[in-house]
């Protein structure tokens, strides 16, 4: 099959004839229809995060079931399905208490002994995250994906596999903002806009984005903003405590960075959580006034939105069908695999909201 193989930080990623096996009991062989191009990728390609090398990166996916192991129930050939990173067991602690986004069972992936789901010129390939999307095609455990309903648009669905559930999910689930509760969301990227949206959803009553380009603040609007703050016109901070008179009840940070963490935490009113949604550089060490911790003002960190993917995803689909998920809005552009490399530059200027993958049908 055709992907995009990552060789080493700063050296494009190309385009080669990647082997992929046929599923196992419990695995399923997706043909990929689309693939967003999400800002963690590009940790990667640019040295951020390290990771095993050549690499086929890609985790936001979407795609029609071409065959199944023989032990797969869940899934049908031609089924129409959403991939997620955050592959469960069923069975361990954190999956049986509901918290399947922290599953770290290694049952979701080939053992050593066994024959690589992907290899390279006859020598074996680290899959990604268990998906691998940036290829023709996904071999992948039953548990890493989930059946949608045949109506929804696949390049659209494709954004539901990452941004969208880490987004509404950190509001929803990790988070769990509630009716009249006040939101600010920092970044207005893929996941801040997801943000922007699931706060909507959930009924705060004041939704105030962030972000320096006016263009992007603008589209934070039309996914549901009460209120814009462009830092380039004044202390962020400063900003939203005089807008809500002393802070918010929730404060997302989409970006990544040790600053925008601490203004996140600055922004909160007494009581008031920080999620933490951007994925820091390891060994980021973040300033924090203890004093404002007298005052129950909290931080959390959130992994995929703290989703329970087989449950979740479905409702999304819903609330894109119902036209109350605006996924329309949230792809900026569609481009062809060949294309990859101006993908991720476009990722480093950060001016559009997400660009997506497709795949020839």
């Amino acid at each position: 099959m055709k992907a995009a193989v990552f060789h080493k930080p700063g050296s494009p990623l190309t385009i080669e004839q990647v082997s992929i096996g046929k599923p196992g009991p419990r695995e399923v062989l997706v043909r990929t229809v689309a693939v967003g191009m999400c800002h963690s990728d590009l940790h990667f390609v640019d040295g951020l995060y390290p990771f095993p090398a050549p690499v086929v990166l890609g985790h936001e996916a979407a795609g029609v079931v071409e065959a199944v192991g023989s032990d797969v129930h869940t899934v049908k050939p031609g089924d129409h399905v959403v991939t997620c990173l955050s592959a469960f067991c069923g069975h361990c602690a954190h999956c049986v208490t509901g918290h399947l986004s922290l599953c770290v069972s290694p049952e979701t992936k080939r053992g050593p002994e066994e024959a690589p789901r992907l290899s390279l010129a006859q020598k074996p390939m680290v899959q990604f995250v268990n998906l691998s999307a940036y290829a023709e095609q996904m071999l992948v455990h039953e548990n890493a994906l989930v059946a949608i309903n045949r109506d929804m648009p696949l390049d659209r669905a494709a954004l539901l596999g990452c941004a969208v559930t880490t987004g509404t999910g950190a509001v929803f689930n990790t988070a769990k903002v509630r009716p009249g509760d006040t939101v600010v969301i920092i970044g207005c990227g893929g996941i801040g806009l997801s943000a922007v949206n699931g706060a909507a959803l959930a009924g705060a009553s004041r939704i105030i984005a962030v972000d320096k380009l006016d263009s992007k603040l603008e589209l934070a609007r039309v996914f549901g903003a009460t209120d814009l703050v462009n830092p380039n016109n004044g202390d962020p901070v400063q900003q939203v405590l005089e807008l809500t008179r002393g802070g918010v009840h929730h404060a997302f940070e989409c970006i990544g960075l040790k600053q925008t963490a601490e203004q996140a935490f600055g922004m909160l009113a007494r009581g008031g959580t920080a999620t933490i949604i951007g994925m820091l550089k390891p060994g980021t060490r973040l300033d924090i006034d203890p004093y404002a911790l007298l005052h129950e003002r909290r931080i959390q960190g959130s992994f995929m939105g703290s989703n329970r993917f087989p449950v979740d995803l479905p409702n999304l689909v819903n609330f894109y069908m119902q036209g109350r998920l605006k996924l329309d809005q949230l792809i900026s552009q569609r481009i062809r695999l060949e294309q990859i490399n101006e993908g991720f530059d476009e990722l480093r200027r950060g001016e559009l909201a997400r660009s997506v993958i497709v795949f020839d049908q």
